[in-house]
């Protein structure tokens, strides 16, 4: 969605976003989106090695019922 938007249209939105927000408030708004994306990252990340833990762990347990299997 984002990728559409081009060089034109990202100078578009920082302009309106200059004109609404005023140049002293545009910083603190750049900081928090920049932190709120950086926690966002942090937390898909950790759910993403819990879920590979998981799958992990469910693959070693398909392995030792494989083996108990043969014998």
């Amino acid at each position: 969605m984002l990728s559409n938007i081009g060089v034109p249209g990202l100078i578009l939105i920082l302009v309106i976003a200059l004109i609404v927000f005023g140049p002293n408030k545009l910083p603190e708004i750049g900081r928090a989106v920049g932190k709120s994306i950086r926690e966002f990252k942090r937390a898909t990340e950790g759910i993403t090695n819990d879920i590979k833990e998981e799958f992990q762990d469910d693959l070693k347990e398909a392995q030792k019922e494989r083996i108990e299997l043969k014998k």
